[in-house]
């Protein structure tokens, strides 16, 4: 297995673990509540926002640029998803530009915060390693692609519920949000570090 192929890896099964990996599935999921089939463009540059932010952390915090308490990071995480989840509830069906603008915003900064939370494994895995473009790079486009399937499993429920079952599109957005933020308000509760 080459170096990028590994990397890759780890970044598409960094995203895809259910398991540990369940609350950037929420957060990503969260993201596109709002979404249907039909906007499945704006849902591409939602999730690459994300990518953007997740790894210019992630780069920042592997190199020792930056350095964050790991116990805030993994407090803030699922405030993000919350915060994302909630504002969904309070938010009109029908997507202005603003809106969808907005929602690039949080993708992006929250993303900052999501790529703080995996620096410390991925300093691990590089260990001495002096360069570290190629495998973060590499971590990031498996992570992309990660986030791709999620919101391809997500568009495809959706358009099953909303376009063929005729389920409200309103109260799909609200419910699933709810839910969501149901959940990540108890990761916060678990989480709290103070």
């Amino acid at each position: 297995m080459s170096q990028f192929e590994l990397y890759f890896k780890i970044g598409k099964e960094h995203i895809l673990d259910y398991k540990d990996g369940y609350d950037h599935i929420l957060f990503i999921v969260a993201l596109c509540a709002v979404y249907l089939m039909r906007d499945w463009k704006k849902i591409l540059i939602l999730v690459t926002a994300f990518t953007i932010g997740h790894s210019i952390t992630l780069a920042l915090a592997t190199l020792e640029i930056i350095s964050v308490n790991q116990k805030l990071i993994e407090f803030l995480i699922p405030v993000t998803i919350f915060i994302t989840a909630t504002s969904n509830i309070f938010r009109s069906t029908e997507l202005s530009d603003r809106t969808t603008y907005v929602n690039y915003g949080y993708a992006l900064f929250f993303g900052l915060i999501h790529g703080l939370g995996f620096s410390n494994n991925l300093k691990a895995i590089l260990s001495e390693r002096s360069n570290i473009a190629k495998p973060l790079f590499a971590f990031n486009v498996g992570l992309e692609l990660g986030q791709i399937i999620i919101v391809s499993i997500f568009l495809i429920i959706s358009f099953i519920l909303v376009d063929l079952f005729t389920v409200n599109r309103r109260d799909w957005k609200m419910v699933l949000s709810a839910v969501i933020a149901g959940m990540a308000l108890l990761l916060i509760k678990d989480r709290i570090f103070w």
